[in-house]
């Protein structure tokens, strides 16, 4: 099973077209110090030719572009995009739907129930591909697994994550299971598996014993300090407040740092979805520097695994 990252970064990607943090200015400098990174998503293949996007990311043509293996190129009008599976409904993993418009069959979109309502009224894109290329959707069922037939041999399978619910959504204020999920991705020929939760506030006890299960983890990686915002003077929500676990524990609190410190040894253990306000960002930084030592990488773009 091959996974490819997209895009790394969190809301905005980086540098953010109006942020001037250090990390910003550091990535718009060419140094080559603190690398750009476009906003989060994976692509998940069994056999390097059809491939299945997870969450589709307003950067999608640029990292398209950069993976040209992603193109194979067999008829006139071709993608080696089959399907594209969502863990939630936030604008930046949906708005690139929008640039499979040009598709000549409607897009295979795999989704729980409450996104593909959010979909289809307070960010109606589901109604809007149906002007253009059309939408198959195919519900998901939390819990059990699914696989997709363009690549039939990899199993997905979701389950509730605690985070938030986007703020056009009716569940902001109270979020639902579906909402948001984490995706345990199975190879079924050889059992190994990858677990990916871009967004994770709170870690439950099936969270855990799915990370536990996986040889690969990428997961969210958000924000080092639960007040990091706070403390830029860039906002008054904490980590939490907006859906994610800090690297950093908070108050007694473990932070994600301390979950994955209690994976199995071997576990490949990779942190995504980085804000541009971030230390870990900067490879020369003290937080990097301890990230290493708990055996714990941080995402770029193009990064690429056989699981």
């Amino acid at each position: 099973m091959k996974i490819k990252i997209l895009g790394s970064g969190a809301g905005g990607g980086l540098p953010q077209w109006n942020c001037n943090c250090a990390n910003c200015r550091r990535a718009r400098d060419g140094s080559g110090d603190v690398l750009p990174r476009t906003q989060s998503s994976i692509a998940v293949s069994d056999d390097g030719v059809d491939w299945i996007l997870v969450n589709a990311s307003p950067d999608l043509l640029a990292q398209l572009r950069a993976q040209p293996d992603l193109q194979p190129a067999r008829a006139m009008r071709d993608s080696g995009i089959a399907a594209v599976v969502l863990s939630d409904a936030q604008i930046d993993h949906v708005t690139g739907l929008l640039m499979l418009r040009e598709r000549t069959t409607p897009l295979p979109l795999y989704a729980c129930a409450p996104v593909l309502e959010d979909l289809s009224t307070g960010l109606p894109l589901v109604p809007l591909l149906g002007h253009y290329c059309g939408v198959d959707a195919h519900p998901i069922a939390l819990g059990e697994p699914f696989a997709i037939p363009a690549c039939d041999g990899v199993r997905f399978t979701a389950f509730p994550v605690d985070s938030k619910a986007p703020p056009y959504s009716p569940h902001r204020a109270s979020s639902v299971p579906g909402d948001n999920i984490a995706l345990l991705i199975e190879d079924v020929a050889s059992g190994m598996r990858a677990f990916y939760a871009p967004g994770l506030e709170k870690i439950n006890g099936d969270v855990r014993a799915a990370m536990h299960r996986a040889d690969l983890v990428l997961v969210d990686g958000t924000f080092w300090r639960a007040t990091e915002m706070i403390d830029l003077g860039f906002s008054t929500k904490r980590a939490a407040d907006m859906g994610h676990l800090a690297q950093c524990g908070d108050h007694g609190r473990p932070g994600m740092i301390d979950w994955l410190d209690g994976l199995p040894r071997g576990t490949r253990k990779v942190l995504t979805h980085i804000n541009n306000t971030n230390p870990i960002l900067d490879p020369h930084s003290a937080e990097h520097a301890l990230l290493r030592e708990h055996g714990i990488d941080v995402a770029r773009d193009g990064m690429q695994f056989e699981v």
